[in-house]
């Protein structure tokens, strides 16, 4: 009969046994091309501030709409990031500035590559400016009506709110028989 000490033991030199590479054949994984397409491991400058300030420039046009360096290590089933971050390295190893390096992919790509196009020309204006005037004018609308309801609210109440009760026209018998019922109900 086995204790449970020796029990629990037993299991985990089985755990330990089978996360070690090549110790044991249970766990081993014998061929890392079986799990997915291997990459080769990233050098000391490929993830710099200057390549990722780069790359959260450019748009990957996988269909993500993520930028080459939030698509390339998050989405590790794209195979058009990490096509694009080599490109984005090739063009850093021949000397070309940051900017330099945008410009080469919009004349390879068009400005579809970056992830805002430049602030010139009618359409980019267009997509710059209207969603703004847009929002100004609802809120315009917006206070327009709110103001409106408020006046026809006040018209309603027939000024209640704005200086007191409104004037009421009523019969010196009428004002007789309203302060008789008050007198009975104080008493």
């Amino acid at each position: 009969m086995t204790t449970r000490r020796a029990f629990l033991g037993g299991g985990l030199s089985v755990a330990t046994q089978d996360s070690l590479a090549g110790r044991g054949s249970v766990g081993t994984l014998r061929d890392p091309d079986a799990v997915g397409r291997s990459r080769a491991p990233a050098q000391p400058g490929e993830n710099g501030a200057e390549i990722q300030a780069i790359e959260t420039r450019l748009a990957c046009n996988c269909g993500c709409t993520l930028d080459v360096f939030t698509c390339r290590t998050t989405d590790f089933s794209c195979t058009y990031s990490p096509k694009l971050h080599r490109e984005v390295l090739a063009l850093k190893a021949k000397g070309l500035t940051a900017q330099q390096v945008l410009d080469a992919f919009v004349a390879e790509y068009g400005e579809k590559a970056l992830m805002a196009p430049k602030p010139k020309g009618f359409m980019n204006l267009t997509g710059y400016l209207l969603p703004g005037a847009v929002i100004v004018a609802a809120g315009a609308g917006l206070l327009a009506l709110i103001a409106r309801r408020k006046a026809a609210v006040a018209k309603a109440e027939g000024g209640v709110g704005q200086g007191g009760p409104p004037a009421v026209a009523a019969s010196a018998e009428e004002m007789e028989g309203l302060r008789r019922a008050l007198s009975e109900v104080e008493d």
